[in-house]
């Protein structure tokens, strides 16, 4: 008779993680190690590690800043110091407040598998803009796939309009990732285009 294998969450993953490696740093290296970690998990990071480990994210967007700082340029055109610093440099309160900004509406949940938003990048950066962290349309996307968010395009009726369930739509695709995780049981997501046939398909 054979024992089935265990399937563990991605949370308790690098909780185990955790445990074995941080006991083993100081403060900076600490900060950095779990600066990488949230970047490698990409959209939500900062939260997910930020409530795994225990760590401010602020804390962990700070280390993001310096992972990104003391990252060496391929090639250097200005003397050392020169040129503008970045914005998280500068404003070491921007990625959480746009992490905050992007949260699901379950905002109890820290670690929800699917982290989303509908707002447009230019809704975001008045929002930021309004909380004291003025910022561009376009750096807003930047930051965002840094963090490893992707746009996605609009969808689309054949009138043209948007898509009226677009949020519930997330909202049912999160709940149903969640009760599998909760089950123990594997989640794949699949970032695929859809194709629609607008029109009469009939050529003459």
């Amino acid at each position: 008779m054979t024992t089935p294998p265990h399937h563990h969450t991605p949370t308790t993953a690098l909780q185990a993680k955790f445990d074995q490696v941080l006991p083993h740093l100081d403060e900076r290296r600490r900060r950095l190690y779990l600066a990488s970690e949230a970047v490698a998990l990409g959209h939500g990071g900062i939260t997910t590690v930020a409530a795994v480990s225990g760590t401010s994210a602020a804390t962990i967007a700070r280390g993001i800043t310096e992972l990104v700082v003391s990252s060496p340029p391929t090639h250097r055109i200005r003397a050392p110091g020169a040129g503008r610093k970045p914005l998280t440099t500068t404003d070491p309160g921007l990625l959480p407040a746009l992490e905050a900004l992007i949260e699901p509406h379950a905002r109890g949940d820290p670690v929800s598998p699917l982290r989303w938003t509908t707002r447009s990048l230019r809704t975001l950066a008045q929002a930021l803009t309004s909380e004291g962290h003025p910022i561009s349309a376009t750096t807003v996307g930047h930051l965002l796939h840094k963090m490893g968010y992707s746009l996605q395009g609009t969808a689309k009726t054949t009138e043209g309009a948007r898509h009226p369930d677009r949020d519930a739509q997330f909202t049912h695709i999160n709940a149903t990732a969640a009760a599998f995780l909760d089950a123990d049981q594997p989640v794949i997501s699949v970032d695929t285009k859809a194709k629609e046939w607008i029109g009469n398909r009939d050529r003459p």
